[in-house]
This record gives C-alpha cells, sequence and structure tokens, in this order.
C-alpha cells in the first residue's frame, strides 16, 4: 500500500477525515516488521548520494551507506524472503549482525560527490583498528573518488550498538550516515529453550508461525529470552540543509578535491527539521513492508505485531541530533542495557538480577543504543477479551483458563489454544452482560456509541481479540465476504470487520506508538506523519508473517 500524498498547507483541524482515511486503509496491511540486516565477518559499504522519499511527495537529496559493488551479502532473519536487498545507498545504513567474540572488518568505500570531501565510520564500543585511508580528527577517513580504509573491530560484547559517520558529523550524519550493529551472544541461555520461556514459540508453531528471532536471548542472561524483536532507529531532517547541500553537490559538479570550489559549506545551524524518521521512513509509509520496493533506498520499516504474553525485544538507537521521547502505549518498556552493556543488580557480586528501568518513554539520545522488553497480556482490563460465553456453542466461546502461578492460562498444553497466556481472573466476565453493556447494566465498563467510533479503523469495530470473538461474547452472526450487510448481534458493537477489515483477517488491540513530542508526530507540520506507528495486538488465530 502506497501512502496518500497530503498537502502541507492543510490545517491538522481539518485533517481529521483524512487521517481516518489512513487508518484505514493501513489497518488491512499485513506487511510486519523483525530486524532485518546483513551478516558475516567482513563487510563492504560505500557512502554514497541518492534521493529518499517523504510522504508529503518530497524526494529528499540524502547521503547514506550502502552495499559496494561486487558486494552479495547474506541477509538475515533465515525466514526473511528472497526480496531482501542491499542498496548502494540506503538510510539508515545496512544493519550489520554479527556474533559475541567475532573480529569483523568493514570496508568503507567513498562514492559521494568530491565536493563532499572525505568520509568515515565511528563504532562506538568496539576496539578498532584501521589501515588505509588518511588520518580525520576522530578515524581514519576515505578520500573522494573511491578512497578507502577498512576498519577491524571485534564484538566484545552482545548487544544493540549504533555506527554513524566520524567526519563532520554535524552535516554528515544529518545527511544521513548512520546505521546500526546487532551484536548476538556466543552462548545463549539454553533454559531459553525450555519451559515457559519457550511456550510462546510452541504457541506459535500451532498456528504455523515462523521464528524470525536473531537469537533466543539479547545477551548472555537467562533473564533476556524474547519471543520477537524489532529494531527502531529514530532520525530527524532539516530539509533546508539537504537542500543547500544538493545545490552546492550539482555547482560544483565533476570537480577536484582541494581545489577552489570543490568544497560544501551548508550552515547547518539553526537547525530546524521537517521531518522525523522511524528507520528512515515516517508515517504511514513506515507501515509498508521492509524491501518494498517503492522504497528504494529506505528498506526497512516500523511496524510491530504481538501476540499477547509475548517477550517483545526492542532495539532502540537515537540517530540525528535530537532527543525524541517515544512513548510505547500499552505497557512500559523494561530496558534490559544500553549500548551493549546489561543492566545488573550490584547488590552482590555476580548477580544475574536485571535492573533496568521501566521506561514511560524510551527517550533516545544521539549515538545511544537501548535494548528493552515490551510485554502486554491484558491483565487489568476488567473484561474477558476472548469473548468466552458459557453455554455457547461454540468451542472457543467455552474454553478453559487455569491459571499458572501467576495467574495467566499457560499450563498443559494450554498453548494450542487462542486464549493461551489470558489473565484468568478475568476469564468469562463479559464486557456487555446486558445489551447496552454499561455499568448500570451490569457490565465492567462502558462502551461508547458505535456511531463515534466507526471512523476510527485501528478500533476493530469489537472490544475483543480475534476476527469473530464479538458473536461469541455478544451471540449473532455474520455472513458474507465483507460480512457488512447481514451481520447479527444482540450487543451494541458491530462485529469485528465490519468497519475495515474482513471479519476472517486481522481484529486485534492497536496501540499508538508515537513521540511525546506533538511536532514530531507531523511530516513538514501535516499530521498523521513523522515518529509514528502502531504496535497491533493479535489474537493466536491470526498468523503474524515477518516475511516481506
Amino acid at each position: 500500500m502506497r501512502a496518500t500524498k497530503m498537502n502541507k498547507t492543510i490545517s491538522m483541524f481539518r485533517l481529521a477525515p483524512l487521517a481516518m482515511l489512513a487508518l484505514t486503509l493501513l489497518f488491512t496491511a499485513t506487511a510486519h516488521a523483525t530486524a532485518p540486516g546483513i551478516t558475516g565477518t567482513s563487510f563492504s559499504l560505500q557512502a554514497k548520494d541518492a534521493s529518499i522519499s517523504q510522504p508529503d511527495g518530497q524526494a529528499v537529496y540524502s547521503w547514506g551507506y550502502g552495499c559496494a559493488a561486487g558486494y552479495a551479502p547474506s541477509f538475515l532473519p533465515l525466514n526473511i524472503s528472497t526480496t531482501a536487498t542491499c542498496s548502494s545507498m540506503q538510510i539508515p545504513g545496512p544493519t550489520l549482525i554479527v556474533t559475541e567474540g567475532q573480529t569483523i572488518t568493514v570496508t568503507l568505500t567513498n562514492s559521494l560527490p568530491p565536493s563532499a570531501g572525505n568520509t568515515s565510520i565511528l563504532f562506538p564500543g568496539f576496539h578498532v583498528a584501521t589501515s588505509g585511508g588518511v588520518a580525520g580528527l576522530l578515524t581514519q577517513e576515505a578520500t573522494p573518488n573511491g578512497g578507502q580504509v577498512m576498519y577491524t573491530l571485534t564484538a566484545f560484547t552482545p548487544g544493540t550498538h549504533s555506527y554513524y559517520s566520524g567526519t563532520q558529523g554535524d552535516l554528515q550524519v544529518e545527511m544521513g550516515l548512520y546505521g546500526a550493529i546487532i551484536v548476538l551472544p556466543s552462548t545463549p541461555p539454553a533454559s531459553c529453550d525450555g519451559g515457559l520461556a519457550a511456550s510462546n514459540l510452541l504457541a506459535q508453531g500451532v498456528w504455523g508461525e515462523l521464528d524470525y528471532r536473531l537469537a533466543h536471548a539479547a545477551y548472555d542472561n537467562p533473564k533476556t529470552c524474547y519471543d520477537r524483536e524489532y529494531l527502531f532507529q529514530f532520525s530527524e531532517m532539516d530539509l533546508n540543509i539537504h537542500t543547500q547541500a544538493y545545490a552546492q553537490v550539482k555547482a560544483a559538479g565533476v570537480c577536484v578535491p582541494g581545489a577552489t570550489g570543490c568544497s560544501l559549506n551548508v550552515p547547518t545551524e539553526p537547525y530546524h527539521p521537517e521531518y522525523f524518521l522511524i528507520n528512515g521512513r515516517s508515517m504511514p509509509d513506515d507501515m509498508d513492508s521492509n524491501y518494498a520496493p517503492e522504497y528504494a533506498h529506505q528498506p526497512y520499516n516500523g511496524n510491530p505485531h504481538m501476540h499477547p504474553g509475548e517477550q517483545v525485544l526492542l532495539r532502540i538507537i537515537g540517530q540525528g541530533r535530537w532527543q525524541h521521547p517515544f512513548h510505547e502505549h500499552g505497557n512500559h518498556v523494561r530496558i534490559l542495557g544500553r549500548d551493549g552493556n546489561l543492566i545488573l543488580s550490584s547488590t552482590t557480586a555476580g548477580d544475574t538480577n536485571l535492573a533496568g528501568p521501566l521506561l514511560f518513554t524510551t527517550t533516545t539520545t544521539p549515538g545511544v543504543a537501548m535494548d528493552g522488553i515490551f510485554y502486554w497480556t491484558g491483565r487489568g482490563l476488567n473484561w474477558d477479551p476472548y469473548g468466552h460465553k458459557p453455554g455457547s456453542s461454540d468451542p472457543n466461546a467455552t474454553l478453559t483458563c487455569t491459571p499458572d502461578a501467576n495467574g495467566y492460562n499457560t499450563l498443559g498444553t494450554s498453548y494450542n489454544a487462542i486464549n493461551y497466556f489470558e489473565w484468568c481472573q478475568d476469564h468469562n466476565k463479559p464486557l456487555e452482560a446486558k445489551p447496552f453493556g454499561d455499568v448500570s447494566a451490569g457490565g465492567p465498563a462502558t462502551l461508547p456509541d458505535p456511531n463515534l467510533f466507526t471512523n476510527g479503523a485501528w478500533y476493530s469495530g469489537s472490544p475483543y481479540l480475534g476476527p469473530n470473538a464479538t458473536t461469541r461474547a455478544v451471540g449473532g452472526s455474520c455472513s458474507g465476504v465483507n460480512a457488512t450487510t447481514s451481520c447479527t448481534t444482540t450487543g451494541t458493537t458491530p462485529p469485528s470487520g465490519t468497519i475495515a477489515n474482513s471479519p476472517s483477517s486481522e481484529a486485534g488491540f492497536a496501540f499508538m506508538w508515537h513521540s511525546h513530542n506533538e511536532r514530531e508526530i507531523t511530516t513538514d507540520n501535516v499530521f498523521p506523519g513523522g515518529m509514528l506507528m502502531m504496535m497491533l495486538v493479535d489474537s493466536r488465530e491470526f498468523v503474524i508473517d515477518e516475511s516481506n
């Protein structure tokens, strides 16, 4: 799905119908995210210029790292489709996936316009040796017209790291010269392969879902097991800087480095960014698939999905120049570590207890990476989100919920059921115990009038998880391809799928994940855009397919 282009002169107050239309289109999308990248022990990259697209129709002149000519990388995760590509220039640069303890080499070729001058890569947190190139202020640099420098580095600790230009960073990082390195643990804890830590994987297997994790744990620690993972890099762009860089590059043409006129003088202050990016894209473009052909130089998306009870590893990096207070609705994020440094309790020597903070917003600082776990189960909703109804003829409406020691339905072979990891205290508790379902009529919550939310397509049309959950909960039936003309229900809400999607398709809970700086959820001051995406929590019967 290609996003509708928007005119920046439209008032935010007049944009509500357009925002609803965009969300309606997006709700039917099945393009998900993971942590795609390239792997190996020898990487051949280049710095090059190209233009990237924005939802308002702008093609923004930029610089980025990409795969050098003749280099054919190996892609991860293993189940990613064959459409994976490594462009000659991309933003962010290729995600480099390596293993703890490996020594790797990164050869950088300078393919930028000659007037851009030297360029380089910094690898914070790594021991780096260099060969070739010329001495720069912070590291060895590759000279124009194909100059090269080789960086040799050892991955000492697992976790998520950033890399970026160490040459005139105020300009080159702004132009797009940054990327991520994921270091996988060399000895993932064996406990992640059994017991409750592995049960979500068993549940995924029941429904035919593939395993797209890069590892079984984020660190060499038994308390860092996870079930899904997503990488998010946050940055911003000042269009004026990019426009001036383009004008000066074109004016200089093919010139001799060091000669008069063969250099750039682009002011980077005052700084007024108009574009706010997640993995090189703005919302709604970030909801399209990884490696989508319409984004030739922006291969990575930002479209997380999960099932209740899954441990979702978030790899988060602040790129660019600003801090961004990113808020994940639905729950706090438990931080595991920063820049590859696992945060542990210091009460006793050798303590393996996690001690990272629980964050309301994962505020990204330029150059800083963090790993954290997001978790959602439905606990605290005060109703049964699976729409169970004793006495129903639907077998999925009469499932049992046997609480484990923590109160969740995880015992025995419960991973075969759609309500695996249900919070049992709310089992069989109806939201619509009476026809109107509000508190005064015996229900645990008061529902809004359907007319108030029928255009809000991120609300599936039902307060329940799963495409058939409404009919299980309140009775009635639906027929027809879109179930829009022949649905009956005794409740006040229409069944899932009657608003934006087929009832046989996705019908989950959508949590908006966005910057808490309101301007940063716009594209050139038009909402919706910028640093905004949705975490979709899906019932088990909806297969989350992370392939492209």
